[in-house]
Order: C-alpha cells, then sequence, then structure tokens
C-alpha cells in the first residue's frame, strides 16, 4: 500500500520537494498539495505534464485551510511542510494540527532534496526575507565577472501562472520578463540580474534547469528565495552564504529554516550594522556563533541612494516597499523608509484610507505593516489596485523602495523618486577574501 501524503506548501519548495522525492516514489501517493502565504495560487492544479506518470490526473492545490478535513477525509498517512520563514512555533502548530488528526509531520533535508551540479557552486540564503540577499548576489556575480568567469545565477521558484509553461525559464534582456509575463515580485528578483548583463534561470523543475544552465555557466550561483535552504549542492567547490538582520536579533535561530541555514553556512552575513543597535549586532553575532562556530563573519552595510533627492526632501511622501519583505518577512521598514528619512521628508502619509481592492485586502491580512505601502503584484488586478492607491494617496511624491523600477510598469501619476541599495562590507575579512581562500 502506497503512503497517501499531503505537501504543505507556497508554490515553490513543495513542488521541488515533490519533483525530488515523491514524483516517481511508488511508496507514495501525493493526494494534494495545500497553499499559502502568495494570493491566488489555490485553485490550480500541479499538471500532470509535470508530475510524472503516477499522477495521469495531476494533483491538486487546495487552500491550507482545510488541511484538518482533508487528513481525515482522505486517511492521509504523512504530511510535508514545505515552505519557509516560519516561526519555530508557527511549525509545531501545524505538527500539533497534523499529528492531531492522525498523521505524521515531516520536515525534509537536503539529503533528499539538494539537486548536484557537476559545476562549482555558490549559494546565498538567509534567516528571514528581507535580509539582503539580493545585494550580496549582485556582489558576488561581480567578483565572477571580473575574473572573466561567465556565472549563470538559478532563483528560487515563484511559479504563479501556467506551470507547464514556466518549467524552465530563462532570462537574459528585458523582453524575457515580458516573454513569460512576470509578476512585480518575479521582477524584483530578475531584473537587476539582467541590468547586470547577467543570465538568470528559474522555473518549476530544478533538475531541467541546472542541466540546462551547466551548459553556458563556469559557475551556478543559487539565489535563495525567503528563508529557503538551497535546491542544490555541488560534486565540485562549493561555498554556502547566509545573510542575517540585526534588526531582527533572535530572529537567525527562532524561524524555520532559517536556522537550518544558519547551521549550514560557511559564510555569515551580518547585513545593515549601519542602522542596527550595537547590541542587537552582538546578539546576533553570538547566536550564530552559538550554533554555527566555525562559519566566516563578515559585517556589512547596506547604504540607500536616491537618484534625486531634491523630489522628496521636505515633501509629504508615500513610501512604497518591496511587498514581501513587510508581509511574511515582518519589516515594518525597508530601504524606501531608511531613504526618506535621511533625505528628510517632511512627513511619511499613511496610504491605509486610499487603498483599493487587494491592496486593501493585504493591509487587513498584514495589519503590522503600518504606514508603508507594500508593493503587492502577483496579478494583474493587484497591480491595477496598486497604482490606483499609489495615485490616490494625497502626497507630493512617491518614494520606490522596491528592488526594480516600479514606475515601468505602475502609472506613477506623481513626481518620484527610486531608492537603490548595494552591499558594503566593513573590516576584515571580505567576500573576495573569502571567495579566493577557497579556490574560486
Amino acid at each position: 500500500m502506497r503512503q497517501k501524503v499531503i505537501i504543505m506548501g507556497a508554490a515553490g519548495r513543495d513542488f521541488h520537494n515533490f519533483n525530488t522525492f515523491f514524483r516517481d516514489n511508488e511508496q507514495y501517493d501525493v493526494v494534494a498539495i495545500t497553499a499559502t502565504q502568495i494570493p491566488g495560487i489555490d485553485d490550480k492544479k500541479y499538471p500532470a505534464a509535470l508530475a510524472g506518470s503516477l499522477y495521469p490526473e495531476g494533483i491538486p492545490i487546495l487552500p491550507e485551510s482545510k488541511l484538518p478535513s482533508l487528513i481525515k477525509e482522505h486517511n492521509i498517512d504523512l504530511v510535508v511542510l514545505a515552505y519557509s520563514d516560519l516561526p519555530h512555533e508557527r511549525v509545531m502548530h501545524s505538527a500539533a494540527l497534523v499529528n492531531a488528526a492522525g498523521a505524521d509531520f515531516m520536515l525534509m533535508g537536503q539529503k533528499n532534496t539538494a539537486i548536484k551540479t557537476t559545476k562549482p557552486l555558490v549559494t546565498i540564503c538567509a534567516a528571514r526575507t528581507g535580509c539582503g540577499k539580493s545585494q550580496t548576489t549582485r556582489a558576488v556575480v561581480r567578483y565572477f565577472k571580473e575574473k572573466g568567469l561567465k556565472v549563470v545565477s538559478i532563483r528560487h521558484p515563484m511559479p504563479y501562472g501556467d506551470l507547464v509553461k514556466q518549467k524552465v525559464q530563462r532570462y537574459e534582456t528585458l523582453d524575457d520578463l515580458v516573454k513569460h509575463e512576470c509578476t512585480i515580485e518575479e521582477m524584483e528578483e530578475y531584473e537587476p540580474h539582467i541590468a547586470m548583463g547577467s543570465i538568470i534561470y528559474s522555473g518549476v523543475d530544478y533538475e531541467a534547469i541546472v542541466r540546462e544552465a551547466e551548459k553556458e555557466a563556469d559557475v551556478i550561483l543559487w539565489d535563495g528565495g525567503n528563508n529557503d535552504t538551497p535546491f542544490y549542492t555541488s560534486d565540485n567547490k562549493e561555498l554556502k552564504i547566509v545573510v542575517v538582520d540585526p534588526h531582527r536579533p533572535g530572529h537567525e535561530i527562532t524561524y524555520y529554516p532559517g536556522e537550518t541555514n544558519v547551521r549550514l553556512a560557511d559564510v555569515i552575513i551580518i547585513n545593515k550594522i549601519d542602522s542596527a543597535d550595537a547590541d542587537d549586532v552582538y546578539e546576533v553575532r553570538e547566536n550564530c556563533r552559538s550554533v554555527n562556530p566555525t562559519a566566516r563573519i563578515i559585517e556589512a552595510a547596506s547604504p540607500v541612494f536616491v537618484d534625486d533627492p531634491s523630489i522628496i526632501a521636505g515633501k509629504k511622501v508615500l513610501v512604497v516597499e518591496d511587498g514581501p519583505t513587510l508581509t511574511h518577512g515582518e519589516m515594518t521598514y525597508g530601504a524606501g523608509m531608511v531613504a526618506a528619512e535621511k533625505c528628510g521628508v517632511a512627513d511619511m502619509i499613511d496610504p491605509r484610507p486610499w487603498a483599493v481592492g487587494e491592496i486593501a485586502d493585504t493591509f487587513a491580512k498584514y495589519p503590522d505593516i503600518g504606514i508603508l505601502l507594500p508593493a503587492m503584484g502577483y496579478g494583474d488586478q493587484q497591480i491595477k489596485d496598486l497604482e490606483e492607491t499609489i495615485n490616490a494617496v494625497e502626497c507630493d511624491a512617491v518614494v520606490i523602495g522596491t528592488p526594480i523600477d516600479l514606475s515601468r510598469i505602475v502609472n506613477i501619476k506623481k513626481p518620484h523618486v527610486r531608492v537603490t541599495y548595494e552591499l558594503q562590507e566593513i573590516g576584515k575579512p571580505t567576500l573576495k577574501e573569502i571567495l579566493e581562500e577557497n579556490g574560486f
């Protein structure tokens, strides 16, 4: 008898765990995948074209809220938690719910889910969403470019559309963002690589993706999502970099699977030390050393740059920040707010009175966001509601703190500035020194 399984997911790690362990495994029958965190992903199927011969009808994707009834209805044996950025307490609440319904509860490790690449590999992960993986990734890409090596990045999945079309995606130009019908969240991750003249892959089937990437890469760079663990390991040399955030001290050892990343790390970057409290930096450093005493520690800042500070100095502004950082990342500010304060704005306007549609729904679901506007754009309607909200807010100017130029996607009818940020290492060792020491 095949064990009946449900995978708890959020359109990413769940699909990967299925592909690498369950897809052709005749010991298990995956009855359903549940979905949460991301709007609009709980009403489809994991398609038969990707699910393999054991699942000719595909696998239904259903709301996580139905999990207890699904366990009892299908007499489920095993539930696998397969998404990230969860406090440890939340993980154990899920385990208790599953066990109370009669099923076993499972967390999967690297042995059964990490795909081997033949190329040298650098992985960049984090303890939480919003720690600063993006600027760290860009710094590593620049290092390899300066050495004359072709680095190909592979991004953690964000498959929110047609999953069959998204099996293997390659991005080299801005036209590729249109070709693959990217959401704002996807563009925020892919566009910075394109702007650097770098290639990035993403999609659904990460075995197929890495085999394509290996054809053109000297080095593979894994660009992690949220605080998930790497999808790859290497038969060649490998370096695991993990970014932690002193603005959320203690989270590096109290979130899943962020603590796993910290324990796996060869290099830990304590980011944002320029804007963090010294006691919090100390706490994060000691926590990291307590669970991984052999990791090399780099301290870094993430200074912000504003393209035209005069547009916002002394003005009433709306601050738009990266959506996931504010929602399941639980940050109460981001680069946009830091830049606004640095430039001496007169006031930051609360957008909630003007929020419409799905943006209003986001504020209702995440009430702790406060006066910042999350740049949510998982679908056309959400982008439309974002645009309408921005233009309705009574302000003098807009501060765009998102990783992409939001004005390229949304018609902002007010003066606006864009905020950018880069990794700035403080003292020794540096990323360059550690990469060189490890033969890269």
